[in-house]
């Protein structure tokens, strides 16, 4: 299939994202993005990580006004509708719950069908948010700080699970190995400005399943490895740690992104998307580039505010599932741990 496949149809629909710490309202219309407002909760920095009851109560703060200036932006009211789109699964509970609930309110209010989504299901097809487009089947890695999932890719609802991590996430790997460095939470985005300025063959870290058949990832032991070595040293260099930042990277880009290769090449597809909040990662994205023109295929990634958390790519999804008649009813509730494998949802 082309990507002529993705039939959006004529609708207004109102996506709201809120699995974690960050609130987003998003509206899209006819296929077009008309507005996305993002507002991320810093103060979890302090913590070293999301404190949940903190994050939920931001989100009541947030959500109306956040909904309200997305609204102003795109130039409509709520009046002109057609749908809402909320991410129910996964996420913290009580954060999931905030977006759920204000949805339906807006769904039974307004008499307007309410879209289940799935944050990872978004993720997958957040591509679309771009001009160009990946063409059905696609091989999708979606590499985040809670998942790291590659899968076949062959319609809305129909996937060909191939991998997944063992052990820690991408994302999350970056966080301790940041913290071992003595860097703030999140440390994904201060690695890669200091891998910029390391040596990438310092330390060879190792690369766990690389050489296996299967397309399973494994994490925890590089980030075992790097804490061993800070170990044995007796005084670690403004230096050294940027080589250990880029050595780090170095090892996790190459596992990546030749497991995806490599799931294309067995599958026959061409095309490979890469979403989640790691896919912002500049070594990343520039590797998967020149390994696909390498190997004849083509690579799409959503520009950075697509690939964090945001609603543009809930209400993608969600026009993608009206479309298909793929309406949920206000008896959905939300599902914290719930892979996308097993979507127990009204539709």
């Amino acid at each position: 299939m082309t990507s002529d496949a993705y039939t959006l149809g004529n609708a207004t629909i109102l996506g709201i994202e809120s699995s974690c710490d960050e609130t987003s309202a998003a509206i899209l219309q006819n296929g077009d993005l008309r507005s996305v407002v993002v507002s991320s909760q810093f103060f979890h920095d302090k913590f070293g990580g999301v404190v949940p009851e903190l994050a939920s109560r931001a989100h009541v703060r947030s959500m109306m006004p956040i909904v309200r200036e997305a609204f102003s932006r795109a130039g409509i009211s709520s009046n002109d509708l057609t749908a809402v789109a909320i991410t129910y699964a996964p996420g913290l509970m009580g954060s999931l719950l905030v977006g759920l609930n204000f949805a339906k309110g807006l769904s039974l209010g307004l008499n307007i069908p309410l879209i289940a989504v799935h944050h990872i299901e978004a993720h997958i097809f957040s591509a679309l948010l771009e001009s160009e487009k990946p063409s059905l089947p696609f091989i999708a890695l979606i590499v985040s700080g809670g998942h790291t999932l590659l899968l076949c890719v062959r319609d809305v609802g129909s996937y060909e699970f191939l991998g997944e991590t063992l052990d820690d996430a991408a994302g999350e790997a970056f966080d301790k190995v940041g913290k071992m460095l003595g860097l703030e939470y999140p440390a994904g985005p201060q690695i890669d400005a200091m891998s910029k300025e390391g040596n990438p063959e310092f330390v060879k870290f190792p690369r766990a399943l690389l050489g296996e058949s299967n397309y399973d990832f494994s994490f925890s032991g590089i980030k075992t490895s790097v804490l061993y070595w800070l170990k044995k040293q007796s005084d670690v260099t403004v230096e050294m740690r940027r080589d250990i930042a880029a050595s780090f990277q170095r090892a996790m880009v190459d596992v990546l992104v030749s497991k995806a290769v490599q799931a294309a090449k067995a599958h026959s597809v061409r095309d490979i998307v890469c979403a989640g909040g790691v896919s912002a990662n500049s070594e990343l994205r520039e590797r998967f580039k020149n390994e696909c023109t390498r190997h004849g295929m083509r690579f799409f990634v959503p520009r950075p505010l697509f690939s964090t958390d945001n609603a543009a790519m809930i209400a993608m999804l969600g026009a993608l599932k009206l479309e298909r008649g793929h309406i949920a009813d206000l008896s959905l509730t939300a599902m914290p741990r719930v892979p996308l494998a097993e979507r127990p949802i009204v539709e």
